[in-house]
C-alpha cells in the first residue's frame, strides 16, 4: 500500500546548500553558474540557454518557494470527495497491485520567476522531490506591470496586458486589475500568480477546470507569452 498523505500538504524539506556543495556540474552553463561567470538567472533568460540542471537555479535563486497543487482526490467522511496534494494511481502486474504517486508543484521567489514541474514515483516524498526538480527546470520569467486603465500607476503588481494561456480542455484569460484589487481566482490558481509575483489580476476560465494539471499549465502557458511579447517573439 502506498504510504498515507497527511491531509494538510506538505513539501519535504530540501537542504539546498547540503546539495550545492556536493553539485558536480555536467553541462557548460552549469560550469559557468558554479565558477561565477554567470550571477543573475536574467543573463540565461536573454540568452535563451536551456537550464537542464536544477541546482544552476538553486545558485542563482536561493530564495525561490515551492507550493504543492492539490491534484488528487480521494472520499470524504461525509461522502463526496476530498482534495488532496498527491494523486495515487494504481496498475495490475502478475505480482500483484503496484501504486503510482504523482505530484504537481509550482515554483517561484515572488518577484517574476515562476515554474511548475510533475513527478512520479512509488513514493510520496519521491515524487514531490522529483516535481520540484523538474518545476526548476522550467523556469521562466514572467512579464508583470500595471495594465489597468483603473489604475496606471506603472508599478509591477500586475500583468501589462490582457492575455490568453491553453492547455488540453482549459483555456484561461488573465486581465490586468487596479492596485487593491488582489488575486481574483480560485486557491489553486493563486498559488502560482502569488509565487510569479502578481498581486493583482482578474482570471477567467472555460473548460473543466477541475483538472488541476491542466488549469495550472493554462495559467503557466499565460504567463509564459507575456515574456514571449516582451522579447518580441
Amino acid at each position: 500500500m502506498p504510504e498515507e498523505m497527511p491531509e494538510k500538504e506538505a513539501l519535504p524539506e530540501v537542504k539546498v546548500e547540503a546539495a550545492l556543495e556536493k553539485w558536480k556540474p555536467k553541462t557548460s552553463l552549469g560550469k559557468q553558474v558554479f565558477e561565477g561567470k554567470i550571477t543573475d538567472i536574467e543573463e540565461i533568460f536573454r540568452s535563451g540557454k536551456k537550464i537542464s540542471e536544477p541546482e544552476i537555479v538553486d545558485k542563482l535563486v536561493p530564495n525561490i518557494k515551492s507550493e504543492l497543487i492539490m491534484i488528487g482526490g480521494r472520499k470524504g467522511k461525509g461522502g463526496g470527495m476530498q482534495r488532496i496534494p498527491v494523486r495515487i494511481t494504481a496498475t495490475m502486474h502478475k505480482s500483484g497491485r503496484r501504486f503510482t504517486t504523482t505530484a504537481f508543484v509550482v515554483v517561484g521567489n515572488e518577484d517574476g520567476i515562476v515554474g511548475i514541474g510533475k513527478g512520479s514515483a512509488p513514493e510520496t516524498r519521491d515524487a514531490i522531490e522529483k516535481a520540484i526538480q523538474k518545476a526548476k527546470l522550467s523556469v521562466m520569467k514572467a512579464k508583470r506591470g500595471c495594465g489597468s486603465f483603473e489604475c496606471s500607476c506603472e508599478e509591477q503588481h500586475s500583468i501589462p496586458f490582457k492575455v490568453e494561456g491553453k492547455s488540453g480542455s482549459v483555456r484561461v484569460v488573465l486581465l490586468p486589475a487596479p492596485r487593491g484589487v488582489g488575486l481574483v481566482a480560485d486557491d489553486e490558481s493563486k498559488k502560482i500568480l502569488r509565487l510569479a509575483g502578481i498581486k493583482d489580476v482578474w482570471v477567467r476560465t472555460f473548460g473543466n477546470t477541475s483538472m488541476r494539471i491542466n488549469l495550472i499549465s493554462a495559467i503557466y502557458d499565460a504567463l509564459k507569452k507575456l515574456y514571449v511579447y516582451e522579447k518580441g517573439a
